[in-house]
C-alpha cells in the first residue's frame, strides 16, 4: 500500500510539535522512511509542505533541519491568531452549514459539561476541536488552511495554561456558536476577538525539551486523512 505523502506530513509534523525531533536537528529522508515505514518520494513530498508551512528549513549542502523560530516570530504568531480567528468566525456566520452548527454545539455542551467536572484534559482536546471545527464552518479552504497551521504551530512554540475559569471560557464558546447560528457577523467577529485575545495571555513559550517516544507510526493497517 502506498502511504499518502499527507499522511507522512501529518506524522513528521506532529513529532516535530511534541520534541521527537529537537529544533535545529536534521531530517534526512532515509531517516525518516525508515521511521515512518514508507519509501522517500512521500517523505520528499511532506518535508515541502512541511518548509512551506515554517516548521522545516532546508539549508545548502546541509539538508533539511527542524526550524528554530525566535521569541519574535512566535510573538507575531500570536498576533496573527488574533487578527485571523475573528475573521474565520466572521465567515461561519455567513458560510456555516447546519451540521457544523450541530458539531459546534454538541461540543460546546460537553465542553461546558467538562467545565463544571473539572475535567482538564478533555477540555484541551474538546477546545481544540471547537476551533477546528469553526475554523472549517468559514467556509474557505484557504483561511481554514491557514487557522489549522496557526495551532499547530501554536502548540510547538507555547504551552498553554488551563483556564482559571473554565466554565466562564465554554460559556464564551456557546455565545459564539450562536452567534454564528444566528449569522450575526459583526457579534461573531467580536466575541472571537475577546476569547482569542484572553486565551493568548495564557500562553507562555515552550523552551526545547527532548521528547524521546513518538505517538505516531504511519506503516499501519490505516492512515489518517
Amino acid at each position: 500500500m502506498r502511504i499518502p505523502a499527507h499522511s507522512v506530513c501529518t506524522a513528521i509534523r506532529d513529532d516535530i510539535v511534541t520534541g521527537v525531533f529537537e529544533r535545529g536537528s536534521r531530517l534526512t529522508e532515509e531517516q525518516l522512511a525508515r521511521r515512518y515505514g514508507v519509501s522517500r518520494v512521500p517523505v520528499r513530498e511532506a518535508l515541502r509542505t512541511l518548509e512551506s508551512e515554517g516548521f522545516v528549513v532546508t539549508r545548502r549542502h546541509a539538508g533539511a533541519h527542524v526550524a528554530e523560530p525566535t521569541d519574535q516570530e512566535a510573538a507575531d504568531l500570536l498576533e496573527i491568531r488574533l487578527l485571523l480567528e475573528p475573521l474565520g468566525a466572521a465567515r461561519a456566520a455567513q458560510r456555516r452549514t447546519e451540521a457544523h452548527l450541530k458539531v459546534l454545539r454538541g461540543l460546546v455542551r460537553l465542553g461546558q459539561d467538562r467545565a463544571r467536572r473539572g475535567q482538564g484534559e478533555d477540555l484541551r482536546s474538546l477546545g481544540a476541536w471547537f476551533h477546528e471545527t469553526l475554523a472549517q464552518a468559514c467556509g474557505s479552504p484557504g483561511l481554514t488552511a491557514l487557522l489549522t497551521q496557526l495551532r499547530h504551530k501554536t502548540a510547538w512554540m507555547y504551552t498553554v495554561d488551563q483556564p482559571a475559569a473554565p466554565v466562564e471560557s465554554w460559556a464564551e464558546h456557546g455565545a459564539i456558536v450562536d452567534a454564528v447560528a444566528r449569522g450575526d457577523v459583526e457579534r461573531a467577529r467580536a466575541l472571537t476577538a475577546l476569547h482569542a485575545e484572553r486565551a493568548a495571555a495564557a500562553h507562555r513559550l515552550r523552551r526545547p525539551e527532548r521528547v524521546r517516544t513518538s505517538q505516531h507510526a504511519v506503516n499501519i493497517g490505516s492512515v489518517r486523512n
